[in-house]
């Protein structure tokens, strides 16, 4: 979608960097500070979603000291008009460019991501092996057994749009910034995604810890069965949640998975940096 300016961004939805005892820097993109070594983590939200859903995990990690960015990938966070311009390859582009930020900035780097920011992350590993220190996901999707998802790539010219999957969070009160429909053009763009993450699992070095919530209303177990069956080469360990939804960041276990995920990246050894 280059060259064509999207709308403003909604209030909740702007990319974030973080660091030190969770301070950020107004207004900052990936990559906009500069970082002094140490370890950094990318943080990638999900698909129809925004940095939001991140922001409590972010600066969960950035209080026990790691340097955290969360872009805001193109056509997120705005309108769905924008999101409907874009394809995997710009998610996928804006997230490997924040990876390499702070892979200049930063002695390691662990890739963590919430739903299709998890495919992301998944992804992320695929391409650069051992530069990626380790991963963590949240509900990653590979995959759906809705059989009409198929004819998205047919449908998206006479049905632009079908209803949203944010917000699936189970703690009452609590609300997603993401949008209420998702761009068939789009949804058809990320089950490419998917297939091309699956046909690569094998190429995984890192290792992976994957969070994977027990009643899931957007994503279905079998996404987590691909994952383990897929990582065949990387040590793998999947975590069961049993009191959030598919928005797990924002929901009943999410101290789980920040304190799991700083434990992880705490305990990996220093022969995983690159």
């Amino acid at each position: 979608m280059a060259g064509v300016p999207e709308s403003a961004v909604l209030p909740g939805a702007e990319p974030f960097d973080l660091r030190g005892a969770g301070t950020a820097d107004a207004g900052a993109g990936p990559g906009a500070a500069v970082g002094d070594g140490g370890t950094g983590v990318l943080l990638v939200h999900g698909f129809t979603g925004s940095p939001h859903s991140m922001r409590p995990w972010g600066e969960h990690l950035a209080a026990a000291g790691l340097r955290v960015s969360c872009p805001r990938l193109p056509g997120h966070g705005t309108r769905w008009q924008d999101m409907a311009r874009t394809t995997w390859h710009d998610w996928f582009g804006a997230a490997d460019e924040a990876f390499g930020e702070l892979s200049r900035t930063c002695e390691r780097v662990f890739v963590m991501g919430l739903s299709m920011g998890g495919t992301l992350t998944l992804r992320l590993a695929e391409v650069h092996g051992a530069r990626v220190a380790g991963a963590v996901t949240v509900n990653a999707s590979l995959g759906t057994d809705r059989r009409i998802a198929a004819l998205a790539p047919l449908l998206w010219r006479v049905m632009p749009t079908f209803p949203g999957v944010a917000g699936d969070i189970r703690a009452p009160g609590v609300r997603e910034v993401g949008y209420t429909r998702v761009p068939t053009r789009a949804f058809a763009s990320l089950r490419e995604l998917w297939a091309v993450t699956r046909a690569d699992l094998g190429r995984i070095v890192c290792p992976v810890v994957a969070y994977r919530s027990v009643v899931d209303h957007v994503v279905e177990p079998t996404s987590g069965r691909l994952l383990l069956e897929g990582i065949t080469s990387a040590p793998v360990e999947e975590r069961l949640l049993h009191d959030s939804y598919h928005v797990a960041t924002l929901d009943n276990d999410k101290e789980t998975i920040f304190k799991g995920s700083v434990d992880f990246v705490t305990t990996q050894p220093e022969a995983a940096a690159r």
